[in-house]
Order: C-alpha cells, then structure tokens, then sequence
C-alpha cells in the first residue's frame, strides 16, 4: 500500500500550475532561482516554498552554488513517476 502514496507525492506537488510551470521551464535546462522568479510575479520567499515542496517531492533537484541556488529535474524521479502512471493507466490480471 506504500506503492501509491509514495507515487503520488509528485502529482501533490504539480497539482498548483505555478509548480507546473516551473517544472515545464526547468525540462529545458537548470536555472537559477533568480531566473525562475523573473518569469513570476511572487516573492522570494513564495519561490522558495514551491522550490522545496518540488524538491521533497523528488521531481526537481537543487544544487548550491556561492550565493545562488540552481534547480534541474530529476530524471529518475520523472522516469519512476511515468512508469507508475502507466501502469495505473493500463489494464492488466490484477485490478483492484
């Protein structure tokens, strides 16, 4: 029973489309946090909890550098999050 809320952590988090966007952006390369919040009109602050709820859920990852922080996806987390949807979409012997 794990198997699903540990799966569905990440459509939690994209469920608020500013979170959506932000992932939609990063799938072109990392950015600066400075970066994503030019496109937006929110506090630093405000980015700064969207970022850690992407980040806990695994679909984005962040890195340090200096004074700016950088955030790309995390293809393992988007590969494991496809394969489940998949399978929860697909028929097969054992349904629920």
């Amino acid at each position: 029973m794990n198997y699903y809320p540990e799966n569905t952590k990440v459509f939690k988090a994209l469920g608020d489309p500013k979170r959506a966007m932000i992932v939609d952006m990063l799938s072109c390369g990392e950015l600066c946090a400075c970066k994503i919040l030019e496109r937006f009109e929110m506090s630093q602050s405000t980015l700064s909890h969207h970022m850690k709820i992407l980040c806990e859920c695994g679909i984005v990852k962040a890195r340090e550098e200096g004074k700016w922080t950088y955030y790309s996806p995390d293809d393992e987390t988007i590969s494991k999050t496809k394969q489940f949807f998949d399978t929860i979409t697909s028929a097969k012997e054992n349904c629920i």
